[in-house]
């Protein structure tokens, strides 16, 4: 006994009492997925508050010399232990009444379902320190320990804190129509009860105009439940901007919509506005689930098989290396599919997990914001089954029945979603994202932490090469980019049951205009080959710049591959933007084949007797006082592009770095440089002196620098580039592959070389490194959405595993019976052997 007071007071000083602001990981262990619940449980270090499990802690242990560690243990309960403790003083768990978590009303995020133990350890051993070693302790040392302890238990772990911080949906403002809203003096009176629409007749999702009081249904959902518009449609007749829905009305309140806001919203004069129509809100009782109700209710169904099984089939659950499942931490569906596909290619594996062993010994002391350590922590723990288990069954232990349900133990990726997200507008939230976003970003992160050695994201990097031939003089130009992803769009009109789809317009017509409701519309098929087709078939330039004429003219734009890279990725461009520049989805089925055969899209550069567009700048603008070096730029695209709300000068940078090719190429710049930190700034020309207290020869960064460096370009291209993009590091690597040719023509110094080497000596200039081969290809992955647009509904993934298709969706991992190849997102081809 006294040996272990001994050894305590001997590190009382390593022992610390956390602090507001202290990282406290009492959730997950910062090498694996171990956790309390786990075998073992999880020792957290008693002066870092970094979580281990038993596997791990020896080897904090023997890194650090820290001896103290606080070893918390958790057993789940039956659920009949739950329910007695409910019925002996606990409070019962009460349901959701907020779309936000760890607040008032929210969702709970401790769940009151474990049983607790708690002791201090002391390492090398694992002696475990007694009620008795404490109270022989001196007074000053027991208090330091149990502050510890309590101050540890007592502390929001951090995926708490992240959670409560990331997520509260539901945040209502005051209408702006509410205060003056004008209510028309027609004599209507509204029942209490027994509404139906005046259209159609349809008695639930009923909605009154507190203009009017017209009673009308709501909106129809992606799926066709709901109702038929008619409220929406009576706005749109007559600009009443307040809807209330019928059946939520109490004492405290009621659901309350504005057409015009387009969002929930709060009514300060509700009880006025409803009494003008007789309502009276004391005596209403809740007869319909409110909208907050009902998206609780779709947060709480997303991880339930049946959302998404094939064709009702009961799907056979499958465990083992590579069939981990991962929890979704809310609305993480996107990130779960994009890495579970990711490490079914072998770069991921080889970089991340093969060598697991030499990235956690390699580690820092804090790995937990580690990207390698986490991505390869994250990589282990799907391939190798460990995780891979079937989950506790939280019923009663009796039950008999031998059906296997389906649900995994699987890993919470909390630590790796922390870390990739931390800083990012929206990878930082738990909001629905786009799954193709999160790729590409992804993927460039990986970039940035692999300036040295391998770099598993060349698997993906290929060269796109582009053809635009001045439809005057005949002459051409070819630039190549780096790309990634390559996204086909979805050319509508070619629908192969284009018939079926007019018929069913036809009588969806009819029943709107009937009044009836309207019959569930056909999807559209579309044939890859066309898909295909509209992405490499020559796109006309109508405002195009002639180097050759000087002037501008009309040119064609020809896309092709000059690079196969080892594994591609098809996007098929499902969504976009309705005249009203409001997102949807299209609705369509495509063929996409299992095998690929690109050959015939490869690039071959220029043709024998073509010759090439003269790399002549354009004509420079003239002021009365200066002249100003820069090209022309098209006005009527600027101007579109101001009218749309964006500032100037990133218009004008829009169609400077665009090449003046349109309006559409210019708004694709426009989305994808949103974020830059200079996206409002005047526009620098590379070479001229720029903006205020800036020059051409100012230092850049060195991160910038080595992050281009380790793409294969020379020091001397990287700094060339962004001395030409002001520094900003998205915009240089576009410069530089855009500036291909005048970059080939700089001198390299790189190992030693000189300009006055001879000309038979020299090695070609350094460019971007791909992989290059067949362009054939065969499917093994694609990534699949339900709903309406990228921020709402659910994301899964099927995968090809010993030419067995296996589902994922979330926790659940099964053999998939009928792959709906048809209906993917993300498609993911390796070259075939």
């Amino acid at each position: 006994m006294a040996e272990v007071s001994e050894v305590l007071m001997s590190v009382l000083n390593t022992i610390r009492v956390p602090r507001p602001g202290d990282r406290v990981h009492k959730d997950e262990c910062a090498l694996s997925f171990a956790s309390p619940e786990s075998e073992g449980g999880l020792y957290v270090c008693m002066n870092s508050f970094l979580g281990f499990g038993s596997q791990y802690v020896d080897r904090h242990h023997k890194r650090t010399g820290q001896r103290a560690y606080l070893h918390i243990t958790r057993t789940r309960k039956t659920q009949k232990e739950d329910e007695n403790n409910s019925g002996s003083g606990d409070p019962p768990k009460k349901k959701p009444t907020r779309l936000a978590i760890g607040i008032e009303g929210g969702f709970d995020v401790e769940q009151e379902q474990y049983e607790e133990e708690v002791k201090v350890v002391l390492f090398p051993d694992r002696q475990e320190v007694t009620a008795d070693d404490l109270n022989s302790m001196p007074e000053v040392g027991r208090e330091r320990v149990s502050l510890s302890m309590a101050g540890v238990m007592a502390a929001d772990s951090v995926s708490h804190t992240l959670q409560v911080q990331q997520w509260d949906g539901e945040v209502r403002q005051e209408s702006r129509h509410a205060a003056d809203l004008k209510q028309l003096d027609n004599g209507l009176k509204i029942p209490p009860s027994g509404w139906k629409c005046e259209v159609c007749d349809l008695q639930e999702n009923l909605w009154m105009n507190l203009t009017d009081g017209k009673v009308m249904c709501g909106r129809r959902y992606f799926d066709g439940s709901g109702g038929n518009n008619h409220a929406l449609q009576h706005f749109q007749q007559t600009g009443y901007p307040l809807a209330v829905k019928l059946g939520t009305i109490t004492p405290d309140g009621a659901d309350v919509y504005s057409y015009d806001e387009d969002d929930m919203v709060l009514d300060a004069k509700l009880p006025e506005h409803l009494s003008h129509f007789g309502i009276n809100m004391m005596t209403m009782e809740k007869t319909e689930r409110t909208m907050t109700e009902l998206e609780i209710a779709v947060n709480q169904r997303v991880g339930e098989w049946e959302v998404i099984q094939e064709s009702g089939a009961t799907l056979r659950p499958l465990w083992g290396p590579g069939l981990t499942g991962m929890k979704n931490l809310g609305n993480s569906c996107y990130l779960n599919s994009v890495m579970q596909v990711l490490f079914t290619v072998p770069d991921f594996q080889n970089k991340y997990v093969s060598s697991i062993d030499k990235i956690l010994d390699e580690a820092p002391s804090d790995p937990s914001q580690d990207f390698k350590t986490q991505v390869a922590k994250l990589g282990y723990g799907l391939l190798s089954g460990e995780y891979s288990k079937p989950a506790p069954d939280p019923s009663d232990e009796s039950s008999t029945s031998s059906e296997p349900r389906g649900d995994q133990v699987g890993i919470a990726p909390q630590m790796f979603k922390a870390l990739v997200g931390r800083g990012h507008p929206e990878f930082s939230t738990n909001r629905q994202q786009d799954a193709q976003e999160f790729l590409l970003y992804f993927i460039n992160m990986v970039e940035r932490n692999c300036r040295s050695g391998m770099n598993p994201s060349e698997a993906f990097r290929f060269l796109v090469e582009e053809r635009i031939v001045c439809q005057q003089s005949q002459k051409a130009k070819y630039t190549q980019r780096v790309d990634y992803i390559v996204q086909l769009p979805v050319p509508m009109d070619q629908a192969t049951n284009t018939e079926e789809l007019q018929e069913a317009e036809r009588v969806r017509e009819e029943a709107e205009s009937s009044g009836a409701p309207p019959p569930p519309m056909p999807r559209a098929c579309i044939p890859f080959s066309t898909c295909l087709a509209a992405w490499s078939e020559p796109e006309t330039l109508a405002d195009f710049w002639s180097s050759a004429v000087q002037a501008k003219t009309t040119a064609t734009k020809t896309t092709r591959f000059a690079s196969f890279p080892d594994h591609l990725v098809i996007q098929i461009k499902k969504f976009t933007f309705g005249l009203d520049w409001v997102p949807k989805k299209l609705d369509v089925s495509i063929d996409v084949p299992d095998t690929l055969d690109l050959s015939a899209l490869r690039g071959i550069g220029q043709q024998p007797g073509e010759e090439l567009l003269p790399e002549v700048a354009p004509p420079p603008l003239m002021t009365p006082d200066v002249e100003v070096k820069a090209p022309v730029l098209d006005d009527s695209t600027v101007s579109q592009l101001c009218e749309m709300g964006f500032p100037l000068e990133a218009c004008r940078k829009a169609v400077y770095y665009t090449g003046n090719t349109g309006i559409d190429a210019a708004m694709n710049w426009v989305m994808g440089h949103m974020e830059d930190p200079d996206f409002s700034a005047p526009l620098v020309l590379p070479g001229c002196s720029s903006a205020p207290g800036t020059t051409p020869t100012e230092s850049v960064s060195e991160e910038h620098l080595a992050t281009i460096v380790s793409m294969g370009f020379s020091r001397e291209q990287a700094t060339k580039a962004l001395r030409a993009t002001s520094n900003v590091l998205e915009r240089a690597v576009d410069w530089i592959f855009s500036h291909l040719d005048d970059l080939e023509s700089m001198e390299v110094s790189e190992g030693g070389r000189s300009a006055g080497d001879s000309e038979g000596s020299r090695e070609p200039p350094p460019g971007p490194r791909v992989r290059d081969g067949p362009g054939k290809y065969e499917l093994f992955a694609f990534i699949s959405h339900m709903g309406t647009s990228t921020m709402c509904g659910h994301y899964v993934c099927h995968i090809k595993k010993d030419q067995q298709w296996v589902i994922f969706n979330d926790q659940k991992v099964c053999a998939s019976e009928k792959p709906p190849k048809d209906l993917g997102y993300l498609y993911f081809y390796r070259r075939a052997d």
